[in-house]
């Protein structure tokens, strides 16, 4: 079965102002969907790959070609991103997330950590929050459309938060203002989702 575009779980308009109706169109309708269709091309032309989710896929991406590798990053990734945005998100952690990023050494410090990540991520990217093994939270990049689920990341853990710093999630209403982007961005971070998230990675 081919993999489908999964819809926006609110209104194009619902993040503004910090993202726009224009880019979130642009975003969803456009760079998302090309990516699902070309992860289809790819998986099609290779027998093994049928019937496997996108984990499965991503977990074994260093034996597959640039097509799946980019276009899977490219799928996975969005579909997450879109998820841990929300117009209705709390406004701060809780439960067990909020004891992490303590242990962490704080919201203010996680902020700082992530955005000098994805301002500091030359070219495009992604910037993650993940946690390891043991529940313990990282902040780390990855190029282009990679993550922290691909066999061969430098950094492997469970996304709990990741941001786009790709031009096209932001040049519409930031023009090349990348850290002005990272830095309003945590006003439409989803808590709540992203505490499930957490909760079901440690268990």
């Amino acid at each position: 079965m081919a993999f489908e575009l999964p819809p926006l779980p609110y209104a194009y308009d619902a993040l503004e102002p910090t993202i726009s109706k224009e880019t979130m169109t642009f975003h969803h309708d456009k760079h998302h969907a090309a990516y699902t269709a070309k992860l289809n091309e790819g998986v099609a032309a290779d027998p093994k790959l049928e019937g496997k989710t996108i984990e499965e896929i991503l977990g074994m991406i260093s034996s597959q070609p640039p097509l799946v590798r980019n276009n899977g990053g490219g799928f996975w990734n969005h579909a997450f991103f879109w998820k841990i945005m929300g117009p209705e998100g709390t406004t701060k952690p809780s439960g067990k997330l909020a004891e992490a990023i303590e242990t962490y050494g704080g919201l203010d410090k996680l902020k700082e950590d992530f955005n000098g990540k994805g301002a500091g991520q030359f070219g495009s990217g992604w910037a993650w929050v993940i946690a390891d093994e043991s529940g313990a939270l990282k902040v780390v990049s990855t190029p282009n459309q990679d993550n922290p689920l691909m066999d061969d990341a430098k950094d492997k853990g469970t996304p709990i938060l990741g941001n786009d710093v790709w031009e096209h999630a932001y040049y519409l209403t930031y023009m090349n203002d990348r850290p002005g982007y990272l830095k309003a961005w945590w006003n439409v971070v989803n808590w709540d989702e992203a505490g499930k998230i957490y909760d079901a990675a440690v268990g």
